[in-house]
């Protein structure tokens, strides 16, 4: 019998392929109307927050959507298995976009939480199910991971464009207008669109995970009972935790920004905890501790790559909405649109990328300088804005040309730094916390989206010159003492890692 392929790849690719692209369209859907839904005024439907309140949420909720990837990924492997953790991460987000398209205030906080603890769970899980479709020495694995990541942009690219359009735009008002609904209910149109979104793939994922292997079932390395207790001690905690929470919350009496300091905090502590115990360790060799100390390095770098990157659904998103010239003919275009220029590039670019790089062979540039490469491009995408930003203090609404320029700019940081950055850590990484110096990827992630959301709190605080200018120079500064450091760290990348205890 002919074994069912997808594109000349397990079949169970095209489960992932899906699942994926659609989970991608319900969180980029409702990443791009959040800022903006959080300080629309009430009477347009929005909930009304200045840019400090909205921007402290903004980063607290895109922070620990990453964050909650590492707890995530740990209780796939002990207690759930990665394919009941995608379902049941699924189900989550399905249920928190639900809260979304809900016209009610109660319901926002809810919401957000369930997306948040979902997209924990099914984020790492289901990455690793793809590479659970090959065998360790499958020459398609490559292959099959390009794909998966075409059906993330695939979502990405499509979710600020129907979302958007059901929240933001006049035409889908009037529709409104038409079946009687106040126009205002817009927003939870988008919002619902988005739950749509995650129901598709919830509904591919539990059709087609025949298709996956029998053994994502069990948690590889499963817990025993005294592990299982602490777990459900620990969830009754959490639970009651976030219940008492959403309750202040819903009755005006919790800080926002104190919250939001304290993740902020809470990811410091983390960062810095999890580097000083695995440095100070006594059996390291002098290149294993040479090879974590560049980790380091790279853990800062991607940190502020990422704070700057992310800002396309703050800073960026609201320049647009505010500064920015919408009219297309004689309407408008929604402030969103702008987001779906960063995956459509990804989409055009990625191939011409892998085409230079195997090109260049030999002179094919080390990973450390494609990350300095990246810095730079995403400093000069801000670069951008500050001009942009200069005429718009002139009260005049700027041309959609130069966020163009700066998503072009920016996405070309983003492929000469993304696709190198697990790479380079995995050759860093000595074998003996290869799996546990992959988290430091998801922690870079979650730093640098919480810094790039709280960026919006500054938003009506700063001249934005100014502002954009204070974030471009912060890029600069570590693509400097990157570049500084790019003789040492390439000798460490081109050689074969040190046994563990040997002294090179």
């Amino acid at each position: 019998m002919t074994e069912r392929t997808f594109w000349g790849h397990p079949a169970g690719l095209a489960t992932l392929f899906f699942t994926e692209m659609w989970e991608r369209f319900s969180y980029y859907g409702m990443r791009g109307l959040l800022i903006l839904y959080l300080t629309a005024p009430r009477a347009a439907g929005g909930l009304g927050y200045d840019s400090t309140r909205a921007g402290a949420i903004y980063g607290l909720y895109v922070g620990s959507v990453y964050l909650v990837c590492l707890p995530g990924g740990w209780l796939a492997d002990r207690f759930l298995g990665t394919r009941r953790a995608t379902a049941w991460g699924g189900a989550l987000i399905l249920a928190g976009h639900v809260c979304l398209a809900v016209p009610l205030a109660d319901t926002f906080w809810v919401g957000l939480g369930l997306v948040v603890g979902g997209t924990g769970l099914l984020k790492p899980s289901i990455s690793s199910l793809v590479g659970e479709l090959y065998a360790a020495r499958d020459v398609r694995r490559d292959a099959g991971y390009s794909l998966y990541y075409m059906g993330i942009n695939l979502g990405a690219l499509l979710a600020p464009l129907v979302c958007g359009w059901l929240a933001l735009s006049e035409a889908a008002r009037g529709w409104l207008r038409a079946l009687g609904c106040t126009p205002e209910l817009a927003w939870h149109w988008g919002f619902g669109a988005a739950a749509l979104g995650m129901a598709c793939g919830l509904l591919q994922f539990v059709r087609g995970s025949a298709l996956l292997p029998a053994a994502a079932l069990k948690p590889p390395r499963p817990a025993d009972a005294g592990a299982r207790r602490r777990l459900g001690y620990g969830l009754a905690g959490a639970l009651l935790g976030g219940a008492a929470l959403l309750l202040a919350a819903q009755a005006d009496r919790l800080s926002v920004g104190g919250a939001s300091d304290a993740f902020g905090g809470l990811l410091l502590v983390v960062a810095v905890g999890f580097f000083l115990t695995v440095l100070r360790a006594s059996h390291w060799s002098g290149q294993e501790r040479g090879q974590l100390g560049v980790i380091v390095l790279l853990f800062v770098a991607a940190s502020v790559f990422w704070s700057l990157f992310e800002q396309g659904g703050s800073t960026l998103n609201l320049f647009a909405a505010r500064d920015t010239n919408l009219q297309w003919g004689e309407g408008a275009f929604p402030a969103t649109y702008f987001l779906a220029l960063n995956p459509l590039l990804i989409i055009i670019l990625s191939p011409l990328f892998a085409w230079g790089w195997t090109r260049l062979g030999a002179r094919n540039p080390a990973s450390i300088v494609k990350f300095t490469l990246g810095l730079v491009l995403v400093a000069a995408g801000f670069g951008v804005l500050i001009l942009a930003a200069q005429l718009a203090a002139t009260g005049v609404k700027v041309s959609p040309w130069w966020l163009c320029a700066t998503y072009f700019l920016h996405t070309l940081g983003e492929l000469c730094l993304s696709p190198v950055g697990l790479s380079a850590i995995s050759q860093l990484a000595p074998a003996r916390i290869a799996s546990l110096t992959m988290g430091v990827w998801f922690l870079a992630s979650a730093v640098g989206n919480y810094l790039g959301g709280r960026a919006a709190s500054l938003y009506d605080t700063f001249a934005l010159p100014s502002l954009f200018g204070a974030v471009a120079g912060l890029a600069l500064l570590a693509a400097v003492v990157l570049a500084a450091f790019i003789p040492y760290a390439g000798q460490l990348l081109a050689r074969p890692a040190a046994p563990p205890g040997v002294s090179p």
